[in-house]
């Protein structure tokens, strides 16, 4: 491998994607990221500056161009100087909505509520 490219597995694990090296190594083994649309299998494949990396990450796809190769495992603000985040900002939700929150009157009624509910039919 030449001076201008690096493994693909050592880079993901340079820019502090994964926690090890090995897990690196099996996320590329199981063909599970795409390096410029093109689906990889191998750990070693060479990377170089301008690729663009697609990946699943969590919940969230993640797209990624390659910055810099890096030389060792820094802390995590030289690591994101590897790569520049090319997936727009998730959008934020409205205030108020969220696990948990509903609109006034839908679902179960509350205790008080349900109290209301009691004196309203006549009882105690």
């Amino acid at each position: 491998m030449s001076d201008d490219s690096q493994r693909l597995d050592k880079w993901l694990w340079f820019a502090r994607f994964f926690k090890s090296r090995s897990l690196a190594t099996r996320f590329c083994a199981a063909g599970h990221i795409r390096v410029n649309r093109e689906p990889v299998t191998k750990a070693h494949f060479a990377i170089r500056v301008g690729d663009v990396l697609t990946f699943a990450k969590g919940p969230h796809v993640r797209v990624v161009e390659v910055r810099d190769l890096g030389w060792r495992r820094g802390p995590a603000t030289e690591a994101r100087t590897l790569y520049e985040d090319l997936q727009p900002p998730a959008p934020r939700r409205p205030e108020g909505a969220g696990p948990g929150r509903r609109e006034r009157g839908a679902g179960r009624p509350t205790k008080a509520e349900r109290r209301a509910i009691e004196r309203l039919k006549g009882g105690d």
